[in-house]
């Protein structure tokens, strides 16, 4: 199976706060993935940087095999990668 996604050491920081430092992640054609953890764990900041709404300060995002990583969030809904966040 190969990689739908990837996140290869991605690391996002908002201002002097870490949220998410040297993750990586692989997501195959066909596979469903949670993101489990407690508040403030880096679940949301992973999907906002997938998305395009957050710029990783290290690392690389690949969808279907091309780096998204400073991609627009309109680029990336047009190459077929959505973010749906619940309703507050």
């Amino acid at each position: 199976m190969s990689a739908l996604l990837e996140l290869h050491g991605v690391s996002v920081s908002y201002g002097k706060r870490r949220a998410l430092e040297d993750a990586s992640l692989t997501v195959g054609a066909g596979e469903i993935v949670a993101l489990l953890g407690a508040n403030g764990s880096g679940k949301s900041t992973t999907l906002r940087m997938i998305s395009g709404l957050v710029r990783p300060s290290r690392g690389r995002i690949d969808y279907e095999g091309r780096d998204i990583t400073t991609w627009p969030p309109d680029g990336i809904v047009a190459a077929g990668l959505v973010h749906v966040p619940e309703a507050a």
